[in-house]
């Protein structure tokens, strides 16, 4: 496991969210792979990154076993975990029309840490 800052800790430990269009990678287009920034697991390639406009990392699919979903405290949202660690990612939504999937993960930058191809 890595060491954490203190950001990094409010959000994927404390399940915090950074302000919107704050993060690194909200508007980051490169290939390669988004991993958990606290296990480095892989969580997302980059062909499943799009731009949703709401400022945080959009992506309409995971790496197949990369993610947990459960309900959010609120009872209202689907909260995102890394399968691995635990580590709170963000929000998945569903039928919005984004993409054909229709599905999108909502992630915080600062859990996520990028790397290229």
């Amino acid at each position: 496991m890595r060491k954490l800052t203190q950001q990094e800790s409010f959000i994927l430990l404390e399940k915090g969210t950074e302000p919107p269009f704050s993060g690194e990678y909200w508007n980051h287009f490169e290939k390669g792979v988004y991993c958990c920034k606290q296990c480095d697991s892989m969580l997302f390639d980059w062909q499943s990154k799009f731009h949703s406009g709401c400022g945080w990392p959009s992506f309409d699919d995971c790496i197949q076993g990369a993610i947990k979903q459960v309900l959010d405290a609120d009872g209202k949202r689907i909260e995102i975990l890394c399968a691995n660690c635990g580590g709170h990612l963000g929000h998945v939504f569903f039928n919005e029309g984004y993409t054909h999937k229709n599905t999108r993960h909502c992630v915080n930058s600062l859990a996520l840490q990028f790397k290229k191809v």
